[in-house]
């Protein structure tokens, strides 16, 4: 790919990978820090690499190529049964989280964290009821 744009996908694939600098980023595409400043030299982004992350990680290729639409790619089907997808469905969510900054970030942790608290309480309170109700029928005989 040859475009001006090639810095932005940069930019792009910093965010999908939670990276901040080029070191990281490289290190992140598992390449070498001199394939990186090269590509930036020349002002390209090779295809191929996009694609591998675009589908190993469920992002659009419009969005990671052009800047443009949804950052997830879209599927045909919602149901993800397999290991494979759910493989997809946790880089998906990964890429999500590094696009968040700190802020979002916490308010989404401490949901998920009220989340399991409340789920564990609903889980005592079923089985304290379970015990009431034994006990209620035990009285009653």
């Amino acid at each position: 790919m040859r475009s001006k744009k090639s810095q932005a996908v940069l930019t792009r694939l910093k965010q999908i990978t939670g990276t901040k600098t080029d070191a990281s980023l490289s290190s992140a595409l598992q390449i070498s820090p001199q394939t990186l400043s090269s590509w930036k030299g020349r002002d390209s982004t090779p295809y191929a690499l996009c694609v591998d992350i675009a589908q190993t990680r469920g992002i659009s290729l419009d969005w990671l190529l052009l800047g443009e639409g949804p950052v997830l790619r879209q599927t045909p089907s919602e149901t993800l049964d397999g290991p494979q997808d759910s493989t997809t469905r946790e880089n998906t969510i990964l890429a999500l989280w590094r696009l968040l900054d700190e802020d979002d970030r916490c308010a989404i942790q401490n949901a998920l964290e009220e989340k399991r608290r409340l789920r564990d309480m609903e889980a005592k309170l079923s089985e304290m009821a379970n015990l009431v109700a034994s006990l209620e029928r035990n009285l009653k005989t």
